[in-house]
């Protein structure tokens, strides 16, 4: 009796210890803060010129105990553009059991004569997505009257159900300096001591920080709590002049860069233990979905023959997946809409096969268990979105990972498979599949892999155009493209997900996105939509003016296509490495044959252009009695190229562009309005584009 008393009023004093920790916290939180004379009167920010504001400070506070997450921040304003942080966005999950609200919203601005006007508004809400079972919204308010120089403040809260579980990650680095930032979390004992779905104990709190030197992620003891037994604990982190985040052309993931902390539970004591642990259960989970059933396998035995090569036999099971419905381009259905088909709920790949139709992760999955059916050795594996983040070893969480794709072993060699990528073309992956990271099936368990790139011949574009022109410069014809490899599923996934009128209207704004301005354009036909094995094939029809009138002279862009393109590269130094989505090489062909009158007086000199063997350029220009034809080629072999490689990249892309903006200069007989007219053409007579030497080898 002695000991549960003396427990009891341990856990009392326990509770009043934490209730005064928390109070003082919250308490901080809900009060203004007094400017000084230095912060009202600030123009810039040393460290970030140029800032259109800066963060003063900023303070996130996450409290379990409470479901309660807290953010107030100090922002001054230094330029027009910065008055855009007045108007704040909070976005949410709504509704259901694992729904949060937001409440408690406050906020001030203060003048640099130190006049302050209150936020006495409401705010109001906004959706951003509304799925089956899913509502994210948005609370917005605008903070009243800024002007730069003035210093806004504004705090808010996040509240969630008792019965949800969240953890934070701080992201301590954004596109604003930030001269003063407190993170702090109160975790309680649900979260540091849990039990996972096997009935083990999951405990100990730990976090992957990526932060500046002297930043350190400090955890204290509250009063009543043991440490040793992960009893209750207060998390912090105080930081001081971050400077913004890098942003730069063609970067990783900016949330794969920044300083930040992530926090995981895990009983493991290095990375090495976690992946193997847990991946080994990942695998046999994932192994007792797949199968396969006797639905798959009695499905397999009618789709392959005996006869056929491994190679064959994955070809007709691949078409036989990319032929049911991906949900995720369509919509998930009900538990009642199944009930009234007479489904069950989805237990095994043979469900999915019966449905006809699943998600991407899901058919990825019946592609293993259709391929094991066919006597291969298959695998999942689960992979970072590389346009989302990049895969960290040390972050000992499954969160990171995001999509299923397939390793078949076809002739004794291992493959890669996307299925689960409406329309990837078999034997590719998408690309931000490629060249990733991630969790992968073995014999037996599972170990973490990469992912194979993709060739720069796998995606391209081919444009060819053929015109004619008429006395005033006005040239009317077709320009029909290809796209292949990601440029192709680019378009046939937005074909998924918009209605027709939808994909004509941004496939024409693309065209004159390319095309000299005032073109009259009209998408002719949108072809092989479906058809992911081909290339995915457009028609336009063009008119309008080109180039510009010097007197007796009309200046034409060598390579119409590229007239609208602007410097890719413009900075001299590059602090981030260049990231492209993919390889790819580009293609094309343009004939304006000339009216009456006219003649060709001279066209760029033909140029070749290379990076070592990673990129290569050539554009040749033929002028006739009757014409001139554009042939231009650009091949880009490499996705990454480190800050070192920057200053030949730039000097590469620099080359090039500008030899796409030569002139071809024809001759006139008399004046030229280049920008008026409407000269009726003739039949154009076409041209054929021969493969030139440059695409049958890696540059």
């Amino acid at each position: 009796m002695v000991s549960t008393v003396s427990f009891a009023r341990l856990r009392i004093s326990f509770a009043l210890s934490l209730l005064c920790v928390l109070s003082s916290a919250i308490a901080r939180a809900d009060q203004w803060t007094a400017p000084t004379q230095e912060e009202l009167s600030m123009t810039s920010q040393a460290g970030a010129p140029g800032a259109p504001a800066v963060y003063l400070f900023r303070e996130e506070i996450t409290v379990d105990h409470l479901h309660m997450y807290s953010e107030y921040v100090r922002l001054k304003i230094l330029t027009d553009g910065g008055k855009d942080h007045a108007n704040v966005e909070v976005k949410y999950v709504a509704g259901g059991d694992m729904g949060f609200s937001i409440t408690d919203v406050a906020g001030r601005t203060i003048h640099p004569d130190g006049t302050v006007i209150p936020f006495t508004g409401k705010p109001y809400e906004r959706m951003v997505v509304k799925a089956q079972g899913f509502k994210e919204k948005a609370k917005v308010f605008t903070l009243p009257d800024v002007t730069v120089g003035s210093i806004i403040e504004y705090r808010y809260k996040v509240r969630w159900e008792d019965n949800m579980y969240t953890s934070p990650h701080w992201i301590v680095q954004n596109d604003l300096y930030l001269r003063r930032g407190h993170f702090s979390w109160f975790p309680t004992d649900r979260e540091l001591v849990t039990s996972d779905e096997r009935g083990q104990m999951v405990s100990t709190l730990a976090w992957t920080p990526i932060l500046p030197p002297g930043a350190e992620v400090k955890r204290t003891e509250l009063p009543g709590s043991n440490l040793s037994h992960d009893g209750s604990s207060q998390i912090d982190l105080v930081v001081h002049d971050i400077a913004p985040s890098i942003e730069e052309e063609f970067m990783p993931p900016i949330s794969s860069l920044g300083y930040r902390v992530l926090f995981y539970s895990s009983p493991y004591r290095n990375p090495e233990e976690f992946w193997k642990g847990e991946g080994k259960y990942w695998s046999k989970r994932r192994d007792k979905f797949i199968g396969p059933g006797k639905g798959v396998q009695a499905a397999v035995q009618e789709l392959v023959s005996p006869s056929d090569t491994q190679e064959q036999k994955l070809k007709k099971l691949y078409a036989a997946v990319e032929g049911l419905e991906n949900t995720d381009y369509t919509r998930e259905r009900s538990r009642n809409e199944d009930k009234a088909e007479g489904l069950n709920a989805v237990h095994t790949t043979d469900d999915i096969l019966a449905r006809k139709r699943g998600s991407s992760d899901q058919l990825a999955q019946l592609f293993v268990a259709m391929a094991r059916a066919a006597g291969m050795k298959a695998y999942l594996m689960l992979v970072t979105n590389r346009d989302r983040t990049i895969f960290l070893k040390n972050f000992l969480s499954f969160d990171q990972l995001d999509d299923d794709i397939a390793i078949v072993e076809v002739d004794g060699k291992e493959r890669a498979f996307d299925p689960g990528s409406r329309y990837c073309p078999f034997g590719h992956l998408a690309w931000k599949h490629s060249e990733s990271a991630g969790l992968r099936q073995t014999e037996g368990g599972s170990t973490l892999a990469g992912t194979p790139g993709e060739s720069y011949q796998a995606s391209g574009i081919i444009r060819v155009a053929n015109l004619k022109m008429d006395e005033t410069g006005v040239v009317t014809g077709k320009v029909d493209l290809k796209f292949t490899g990601a440029p192709a599923l680019k378009w046939r996934q937005k074909a998924l997900t918009d209605d027709k009128e939808t994909v004509e209207r941004e496939m024409k704004e693309h065209a004159e996105h390319m095309l000299p301005g005032g073109m009259d354009v009209k998408v002719l036909s949108i072809d092989k939509l479906d058809q992911y094995e081909e290339p995915l094939t457009v028609a336009l029809s063009i008119k309008g003016p080109i180039g510009s009138s010097t007197g007796k002279r009309l200046l034409v862009t060598g390579d119409l296509f590229e007239c609208n393109s602007k410097p890719t590269f413009s900075r001299d130094k590059r602090e981030m490495a260049v990231y492209f989505p993919y390889p790819y090489n580009a293609r094309d062909a343009i004939r304006i044959n000339l009216p009456p009158g006219f003649e060709v007086e001279s066209v760029p000199v033909n140029k070749d252009v290379k990076m070592g063997k990673t990129a290569a350029y050539d554009i040749k220009a033929v002028a006739d009695g009757t014409g001139v034809t554009i042939r231009r080629n650009l091949l880009v072999g490499e996705i990454i190229y480190l800050p070192a490689e920057y200053p030949d990249l730039k000097a590469f892309y620099g080359q090039f562009e500008a030899k796409d903006q030569e002139p071809v200069i024809l001759k006139v007989a008399g004046p030229v309005q280049a920008t008026t007219g409407s000269g009726q053409a003739t039949s154009v007579e076409s041209i054929t584009l021969p493969t030139t030497q440059s695409q049958t080898q890696k540059p």
